[in-house]
């Protein structure tokens, strides 16, 4: 079962700092993420998300692959290209995983400006290992999850204890 995690930063650079430490403990296979989005509260009071990955070159790409294949079929394979990737780009820039936009910008809405959260939908992970490496250096501040109560205080225990030790 995945697992819905909010954690809120003082700022952007710190928040997309813990995002390449978890993307680099992904490689590692430390962490599966099925989504990571950096929330910002911009000091004028907008909310910005910023996506970790893109579907529309992925779709783009696949489209055209579909596009010359049938195009082939019909002797056109440049148009046939050409259209597949108009149509799979615009696809992708519409598709949304992971994570629903509108709550997440709603949590945004409860940031003090010019701080930022970082979303993470959670697949699998070695729990202890990531807290580990990621220490109490980041000042992160638990906002939400879908834990359970129990597992949701040992997550802000951790937290508290990491952050405390640096402190």
């Amino acid at each position: 079962m995945s697992q819905l995690i909010a954690v809120a930063y003082p700022d952007v650079p710190t928040a997309q700092t813990v995002l390449a430490k978890l993307a680099d403990m992904q490689k590692r296979e430390l962490i599966k993420l099925g989504d990571a989005v950096v929330v910002e509260r911009r000091d004028d009071g907008k909310v910005k998300l910023h996506q970790s990955t893109s579907l529309t070159g992925v779709s783009a790409a696949g489209g055209a692959l579909w596009g010359g294949l049938i195009g082939l079929l019909f002797f056109a394979p440049l148009l046939g290209m050409a259209v597949g990737a108009a149509a799979g780009a615009a696809g992708g820039a519409m598709t949304d995983i992971g994570v629903d936009d509108s709550f997440m910008k709603e949590l945004g809405k409860e940031l003090n400006p010019g701080s930022a959260a970082l979303v993470l939908l959670v697949l699998s992970a070695t729990e202890d290992k990531v807290i580990e490496e990621l220490g109490g250096q980041y000042q992160g501040r638990l906002l939400q999850t879908n834990l359970s109560t129990e597992d949701e205080a040992r997550l802000r225990e951790a937290i508290d204890t990491a952050t405390g030790a640096q402190a």
